[in-house]
């Protein structure tokens, strides 16, 4: 139901499974086969992979630590946005690579799951996409608040709570597993 009546296409967005940012997360052997799965998937499929890489002053563009992780290889002609903050969407190419390949559907996957995919998912229904949230393919860490540690798990159940169902006027959120993911039920 995109608002993009010329983009009849999907998108699997694969955020920030960089080393740095996924080194202590939760599940990340877990996440990250997941991921490859949904990769695997899409590739099959000859959907878009659409990778977003972080970077900023803790890691920078190139270094170590800013590599997607070993596991994910992106593939010749696959679009790599790079970003510096949370929304995938703000300060990059990430909208006019998506409207090259005429994408009006995203599904999303990747890290952390309380940063750059809660608010790359909320950018992207905010600029007209749907979007999927793979509910096992997303991650982050334990995070400390001022009245203690907020454990990953529940920051997870969290986001995957709130976007079940979640709409904006023409668009709207669901969730899948990757088991399901790419499905015809999908």
């Amino acid at each position: 139901m995109t608002t993009f009546t010329d983009r009849p296409h999907r998108a699997l967005l694969v955020i920030d499974v960089q080393v740095d940012v996924v080194h202590d997360a939760y599940q990340r052997e877990e996440v990250i086969a997941n991921v490859v799965t949904l990769v695997d998937k899409a590739r099959a499929l000859g959907e878009p992979v659409v990778w977003v890489q972080h970077n900023d002053e803790g890691m920078p563009l190139g270094s170590e630590v800013w590599q997607l992780v070993p596991e994910l290889t992106p593939q010749p002609g696959e679009p790599l946005i790079d970003k510096q903050y949370r929304s995938s969407f703000i300060d990059t190419d990430l909208e006019a690579t998506l409207a090259a390949l005429g994408v009006g559907a995203l599904m999303i996957c990747g890290a952390q799951t309380n940063n750059c995919v809660r608010h790359t998912l909320h950018s992207a229904l905010d600029f007209g996409y749907d979007v999927t949230l793979v509910e096992d393919a997303h991650t982050t860490s334990d995070f400390q608040w001022d009245t203690g540690m907020i454990s990953a798990a529940r920051i997870i159940d969290e986001q995957n709570a709130s976007s079940l169902n979640y709409a904006l006027p023409g668009r709207t959120c669901t969730l899948t597993t990757t088991a399901e993911a790419f499905s015809e039920a999908e």
